[in-house]
């Protein structure tokens, strides 16, 4: 595009294919009305992710021109260039990004797919942040099969999607990542507003159609859930899908999102029954779509606006995400894809995970929330005995609301209406839910909820479930848990975690030991073992609960003395269907 074209608005990108081979998108950056020494920046991290990547680590080759002539360009710090422009004047200003990252933060390209998130990609100009904005898409060359999906508002496009495309202002740029291939695109229409499904490297098996039917009863059931058959708050909406040989996670944004599964996760044609994996992706469906409202718009108070540059916390991820993880596979009941009795079983995961956890009686999970960028996301041996997830936790508050609410006659679900109503679907404090519980249940909320989220008490699960007639059957933990570490098996035991006050902390085992053997016996009965895997440990022991373990650490070998737990310190839920009226009031919620 040329400088003429670029008039036609203050700030214009333009994305081209430098090389796909060397994974490398070319970016101009083309700005109308520049300030004199203009300054440019990348972002650090991205919203919904909460680490900072350090995305300019892919950009490379910078160059300016202005008035024709070559303007230097000067790199400041980390994610900052300064140009030697003149003020007022038109500046062009290209750069190429390297993408070869298939998650669904950053950005990928090869001679078979491209896809970009605009934080990986487009430099911010500074000062004009809030500006409108154009991006021009060129065509590949190696290939005219690719097609172009975004939730992005085009402007002048060809009919693979190749083209002009508008955003309000930078913050809308970031949020609407692109997706360039040879997809699969199903749509629907919830209330006239459209829908669609791209799916990126799906195998010949995929069965586009039923993935397509159960993402729309979905869809519907949180449509209806937040407004009662009203209209979504968007005008369309895209997911988009990249099927892979190994890979899960998801994305939010405010009109689309952007979806990571194994190919095997997908439909299939032959498949009669949906599969566990097929049942996980749905999860994912459900849980990225309710972040449309749950995050996207009700949001923290502080994130009125981003600051793409540095950390930006908030104490409340337990509700944004943990309430959306409540949420997502009970809307997947609620639209009848899975039976009450499998929702129990996939609640049981997340009781399970809280309960053997020891983080939890060392972090709160408001705690949780404003360390998700030194600790959640930055996950070691240690992390299970220091943190609990805000995800999980978050989930299991939001039961507890929502149960304890249901013996009021009341529910979460009209709370969070509530919300919704009272910030005008925009941002929230934990002050306003506090009131929309109030507000709902003429109940103050302000203790127990202080209890739940910033301190490490715990839970009244069993008490919650029993009353909405939810049983509860206790079995042995697997040995793992009891002994208290976690494990790969490789011909030995290999230890990753040693979890906080267990048998194997009291030994002295430590994360990296290689578990070899054991000794059993004294003098003339002394005998010694391989240890190859984890459950031939009791069978090695008979009747004896001690022994020394045989380990290996920094290539030395060691003796430590071990004793098995004779009681389990954290015996396993089942939770089960006890009074199925009560449940299914429930789990079929119609208020």
């Amino acid at each position: 595009m040329s400088s003429k074209g670029a008039k036609q608005r203050g700030i214009h990108y333009q994305v081209s294919i430098e090389n796909a081979h060397a994974h490398l998108w070319r970016i101009i950056v083309f700005v109308q009305h520049p300030r004199s020494k203009q300054k440019f920046q990348l972002p650090v991290w991205i919203p919904g992710s909460y680490l900072v990547r350090e995305f300019s680590k892919q950009l490379s080759g910078f160059e300016a021109t202005q008035d024709g002539k070559t303007v230097a360009v000067q790199q400041v710090d980390k994610c900052t260039w300064v140009s030697a422009s003149k003020n007022n004047k038109p500046l062009q200003l290209q750069y190429l990004v390297h993408a070869h990252d298939h998650s669904v933060r950053t950005a990928w390209l090869d001679a078979h797919r491209g896809f970009f998130n605009g934080t990986s990609m487009f430099v911010q100009v500074l000062g004009q942040t809030q500006d409108a904005i154009s991006l021009e898409l060129i065509p590949p060359k190696h290939t005219s099969k690719w097609q172009v999906a975004t939730s992005l508002s085009s402007v002048r496009v060809n009919s693979a999607g190749f083209g002009t495309y508008h955003a309000q202002n930078y913050d809308e740029l970031a949020d609407s990542p692109f997706e360039l291939s040879d997809f699969s695109r199903t749509d629907f229409a919830i209330q006239k507003t459209k829908h669609q499904i791209v799916v990126t490297g799906a195998a010949p098996s995929f069965d586009a159609q039923r993935l397509n039917k159960d993402v729309e009863r979905i869809c519907k059931t949180i449509v209806d859930f937040w407004h009662k058959s009203a209209t979504p708050p968007f005008a369309n909406y895209v997911f988009l899908l990249n099927a892979v040989a190994d890979g899960y996670g998801g994305l939010e944004h405010k009109n689309s999102t952007a979806l990571l599964c194994r190919r095997k996760d997908l439909p299939k044609l032959a498949d009669k029954h949906p599969s566990d994996d097929y049942i996980s992706l749905l999860g994912l469906f459900s849980h990225e779509y309710f972040h449309a409202w749950n995050v996207k718009r009700l949001r923290p108070s502080n994130y009125l606006s981003y600051n793409y540059q540095s950390e930006q916390y908030t104490d409340m991820l337990w509700f944004f995400e943990g309430f959306t993880d409540y949420y997502d596979n009970l809307m997947l009941c609620r639209a009848e894809l899975i039976s009450p009795a499998l929702y129990l079983k996939l609640l049981t995961k997340s009781v399970q995970q809280y309960l053997q956890t020891p983080g939890r009686q060392a972090q709160s999970v408001a705690a949780a929330s404003m360390e998700a960028w030194t600790k959640y996301y930055r996950p070691d041996s240690n992390t299970p005995n220091i943190t609990v997830s805000y995800y999980t936790k978050g989930s299991l508050i939001a039961l507890c609301l929502d149960l304890s609410l249901r013996q009021m006659g009341h529910s979460l679900d009209v709370v969070m209406r509530e919300l919704w109503q009272q910030s005008q679907g925009g941002p929230i404090s934990e002050d306003d839910l506090l009131q929309a519980l109030h507000s709902i249940s003429g109940k103050p909320w302000r203790k127990t909820l202080h209890s739940w989220v910033h301190t490490v008490e715990e839970l009244p699960l069993a008490e919650v479930l029993a009353q909405q007639g939810v049983g509860i059957q206790y079995e042995a933990s697997p040995l793992a848990q009891q002994i208290g570490i976690r494990v790969k098996e490789d011909h030995s035991v290999h230890i990753q975690t040693v979890l906080r006050g267990s048998a194997a902390e009291f030994a002295g085992f430590s994360s990296g030991d290689e578990w070899l053997g054991i000794e059993t016996g004294r003098g003339k009965t002394l005998q010694s073992w391989r240890l190859q895997r984890l459950d031939q440990l009791q069978l090695l022991l008979g009747k004896a609960n001690e022994c020394k373990a045989l380990v290996a650490r920094d290539g030395c070998l060691l003796r430590l003395n071990f004793v098995l737990p004779t009681t389990d310190p954290a015996p396993l839920w089942r939770l089960q269907i006890a009074d199925p009226v009560k449940v299914g009031s429930w789990l079929s919620d119609t208020q």
